[in-house]
């Protein structure tokens, strides 16, 4: 059974995120009204509290969308219409600088901005895979149309969040009909950038030898990956040529990258790409690889953060414009039931 988890701070107390956490149930008398006005971040407006407390704490519902014990989810604003993130390597929680910003530009125009663990969360990714990101990111959509009445949802990926959203939107999978947009924030190949260093050809031949002996699920060496666990077959996906993760290399022909990519063209979709993103290696065009990509997906729009870091940690304020922008230019105006 699911449940959900309001978050109090009670006036003048310092507490830390997530602080004075409370068991409450979702009601739909809860929703605000879509006449309610919103300042800016802490303020009471429309009988709800802003989305940020002050700095670094967000203030909304945490809940459970899965059997799991690591999936659990944290939602800013109590409306029906939802942009999902979907961090990178090793992110959780308050993954990126921009998240706070643009849980407030969301508040404004009624969206509620959702935060979620996978399996592969933190240190988890080693051992999971895109499989398992979207059979879970499948479970959350599930749960916002089940039981938060989701009207359909943006799917924001941030670095390998990005490889999530292209792989899910191929499964077909039944609530991929309710994702109405996707934007791709720093989609960039993990390949190219482990091959700037020397021990990755290596560690790859290692990891085919033992997913051709049928144990891709074993963990790999310690010194394939020092900062997390990582089975041959993770290694294989993120760092070999043509793995499941190698989505968006600049050495894949048109042909390639329009076979892995083409599906993207059903879908309303953003790719953002920071042209200072330090993990893509320096003889990367990046100017002539977004492009690229963009055709591959049939068109999509594409923003160029000049001087933007990976993470946009430097450019906040134009990632949250970007974002913002294509929202309310492609959002729900007129999306019907997606059960319909």
């Amino acid at each position: 059974m699911h449940s959900s988890w309001a978050c109090i701070t009670k006036p003048g107390m310092s507490s830390p995120l997530f602080a004075g956490i409370v068991p409450g149930r979702y009601s739909s008398s809860t929703k605000m009204s879509n006449s309610s006005t919103v300042a800016g971040a802490g303020e009471i407006v429309g009988g709800s509290a802003g989305p940020i407390n002050k700095k670094r704490q967000f203030r909304g519902v945490m809940f459970k969308y899965g059997p799991k014990p690591i999936q659990v989810a944290f939602r800013t604003g109590d409306y029906r219409r939802q942009v999902v993130f979907i961090g990178g390597l090793t992110d959780g929680f308050m993954a990126s600088e921009y998240l706070e910003p643009l849980a407030i530009a969301l508040e404004r125009e009624q969206w509620s901005l959702i935060q979620f663990l996978l399996s592969s969360s933190y240190s988890g990714y080693g051992t999971s895979s895109l499989k398992q990101d979207a059979l879970e990111l499948d479970q959350l959509i599930s749960y916002l149309i089940n039981k938060e009445d989701s009207e359909g949802v943006v799917l924001l990926g941030h670095s390998t969040g990005c490889q999530d959203i292209v792989y899910y939107m191929r499964t077909n999978a039944a609530c991929s009909r309710a994702v109405r947009a996707a934007i791709l924030q720093a989609p960039c190949s993990d390949r190219e950038c482990q091959a700037t260093f020397s021990e990755t050809a290596a560690m790859i031949d290692l990891a085919t030898s033992m997913i051709n002996e049928d144990r891709g699920s074993e963990l790999m060496p310690r010194k394939a990956n020092p900062n997390s666990p990582i089975t041959a077959y993770r290694y294989h996906s993120l760092f070999a040529y043509n793995g499941d993760d190698d989505l968006f290399s600049s050495d894949f022909s048109d042909d390639q990258l329009k076979q892995k990519l083409s599906h993207m063209s059903s879908t309303p979709t953003l790719v953002m790409f920071s042209m200072a993103d330090e993990y893509v290696p320096e003889y990367v065009d990046k100017k002539a690889l977004v492009s690229r990509l963009c055709r591959a997906m049939g068109g999509a729009e594409k923003v160029e953060i000049e001087h933007g870091n990976h993470s946009l940690s430097n450019r906040t304020e134009e990632a949250v414009q970007a974002i913002m922008e294509f929202i309310k230019r492609d959002g729900p105006k007129g999306w019907d039931d997606p059960w319909s």
